[in-house]
C-alpha cells in the first residue's frame, strides 16, 4: 500500500509538490485527519484551526506554490510569534495574546512555501512544568519538556517537521523520548526574533523531524540560504565516545546501548575512541543552572510582579527562587567557566569529526503531566556547539531512546553527514 501522505517526510512533500504531483491541499487535509484522530490522546497542539490552514493551503495551489518547503505543513511551538495565530507561551497569564507579525523562523518557513498547521504545546514559559502533551508511543509517559507538542506531533505523523527551542534540552531530550530526530543548531546562527527569550545565553531553535535530510533543509531554510544537500562522507566519521561527567546517572541499559553501538560504528569503519571533558567542565551543569536561571528570573520580572499566584509552583520553587538567590558575582563567575569551556572545546575534540554521547538518562518517565525528564546533559547547551538526537535504541519496555552527536561550532552540515553515516548503521 502507498504511504500515507502525512508520514512522507518535509522533502519528499517539497518535491512532489514543486513537480506538480501532489497539491498542498491534500498534504494538508492529510495531515489535518490524522490531528482529528490522535489529539483527543495525545493533546500535541494548543491551536490549530483547519479551515484556516486549508484556505492557506488552497491558496498556495492557486498561486502555484514552489520554494524549498512548497507544501510542507509545520508546525511551531507556541513561544513562537505568528500573526495569525495566538502565541501563550504555555501560562494562562498570557491566554489569547496575539502577535502583529511572524517571528523570522515562521516568515522563512512561509515564505519558502511552507504551510503553517498550527501551535504546539509548550511547557509553562519553555520550562519544567508540563503541559498536557502525551508521548505518542505510550499515552502514560511523558514526551519531554520543552519542546512537547513538537516532538510528539511529528513522531504521530501530525506533521512532518516542527519547530522548538532549546535552553537546557528542549529539543534533543523530547526528540529522544518520542523516537524522532531532534537537532539544536551552532548558538547564534539563527535568529530569534519573535521568539520568547528564556535566557539569551543559551537560548537556541531547534528542529524535530524524522530524517537527516529533512534536519538539514529546514536549517537552510531558517538560514535563509539556498540548501545543501547531505553530503556522503569521503571516509567514516571518527567519532569520540565521551561518556561525561553524568554517566553514572545513565540508566544501565542506554549505557549498554551506547557502548553497544560505539563497537557497531568501528566494527562498520568508523574509528572510534574514548574522549573525557576536562575538570573544568564538570562544574558545566551549575554552570547552567545559575545563568539561565539569573537571566530568566529577570526576563520575566512583570510576570513575577504581577501574576505571582498565576505561575506554578514548579517554576516559583525552582527556576525562578534559584534566579533571584543568584549574585552578579555568581552570575559573572559562571559566565567566566563557560567562556573558558567554550575556548577549549575544540582542543577536546581532537582528531574526531564528533562525539557521541547520551541524548537522556533513558526511556520517557511513566506520568504524562510528570517532571518532563531530567535536563543532566546541558553541558553542549552551554558549549554553543551543535547537536543532533538520533532515534536508533530501544529501552527494556520498548520506549525509543536517542543517542545523541556532537560536533564543533559552525560544522553543522559535518554532523549531518556524520549523522546519516551512524543512523544507517545502527537502525
Amino acid at each position: 500500500m502507498p504511504v500515507p501522505l502525512n508520514e512522507w517526510t518535509a522533502s519528499d512533500i517539497a518535491a512532489a509538490v514543486n513537480r506538480g504531483n501532489v497539491s498542498c491541499e491534500d498534504v494538508t487535509r492529510a495531515c489535518l485527519d490524522r490531528i482529528a484522530e490522535r489529539e483527543p490522546d495525545v493533546h500535541a497542539w494548543s491551536y490549530c484551526a483547519a479551515d484556516q490552514v486549508i484556505a492557506a493551503a488552497k491558496m498556495l495551489d492557486r498561486k502555484g506554490a514552489s520554494g524549498p518547503l512548497a507544501g510542507v505543513p509545520f508546525g511551531v511551538k507556541d513561544i513562537i510569534d505568528t500573526a495569525d495565530m495566538p502565541t501563550e507561551w504555555g501560562t494562562p497569564i498570557h491566554r489569547g495574546r496575539q502577535p502583529e507579525r511572524d517571528a523570522a523562523c515562521v516568515a522563512l518557513s512561509r515564505k519558502s512555501g511552507g504551510i503553517l498547521l498550527g501551535k504546539t504545546v509548550t511547557t509553562e514559559f519553555a520550562n519544567l512544568h508540563p503541559g498536557p502533551t502525551r508521548n505518542p508511543h505510550d499515552l502514560t509517559r511523558t514526551p519531554g519538556g520543552s519542546s512537547s507538542g513538537s516532538a510528539a506531533a511529528v513522531a504521530d505523523f501530525m506533521v512532518p517537521i516542527a519547530i522548538g527551542t532549546q535552553t537546557t534540552g528542549s529539543t534533543t531530550r523530547p526528540a529522544s523520548f518520542c523516537g524522532i530526530l531532534g537537532y539544536r543548531p551552532t548558538f547564534g546562527d539563527m535568529r530569534l526574533h519573535g521568539v520568547m527569550e528564556a535566557s539569551a545565553s543559551v537560548d537556541t531553535l531547534g528542529i524535530l523531524a524524522r530524517s537527516v535530510e529533512d534536519v538539514a533543509l529546514y536549517r537552510d531554510v531558517m538560514l535563509g540560504v539556498p540548501p545543501v544537500a547531505v553530503e556522503t562522507p569521503a571516509r567514516p566519521p571518527r567519532i569520540g565516545f565521551c561518556r561525561t561527567p553524568s554517566w553514572d546517572a545513565v540508566e544501565p541499559s542506554t549505557r549498554k546501548s551506547l557502548e553497544d553501538a560505539a563497537q557497531t560504528l568501528a566494527r562498520a569503519g568508523a574509528e572510534v575512541g574514548d574522549v573525557e571533558m576536562p575538570p573544568d567542565f564538570a562544574r558545566l551543569t551549575g554552570v547552567h543552572r545559575w545563568i539561565t536561571s539569573f537571566e530568566f528570573a529577570r526576563t520575566f520580572t512583570w510576570e513575577i510582579e504581577h501574576h505571582w499566584n498565576e505561575i506554578s509552583e514548579t517554576l516559583r520553587d525552582g527556576r525562578i527562587k534559584d534566579g533571584l538567590d543568584c549574585s552578579l558575582e555568581t552570575y559573572y563567575e559562571m559566565k567566566a567557566v563557560a567562556e573558558r569551556c567554550r575556548a577549549s572545546v575544540d582542543a577536546m575534540f581532537g582528531d574526531y569529526d564528533v562525539l557521541l554521547t547520551a541524548a537522556a538518562l533513558g526511556e520517557a518517565p511513566v506520568g504524562w503531566n510528570a517532571f518532563a525528564g531530567v535536563p543532566v546533559f546541558q553541558y553542549w547547551t552551554v558549549l554553543h556547539v551543535p547537536s543532533i538526537t538520533l532515534p536508533v535504541f530501544k529501552g527494556p519496555n520498548g520506549m525509543p531512546v536517542g543517542a545523541q552527536l556532537v560536533a564543533r561550532r559552525r560544522d553543522d552540515r559535518g554532523l549531518f553527514a556524520a549523522s546519516r553515516w551512524v543512523q544507517q548503521r545502527l537502525t
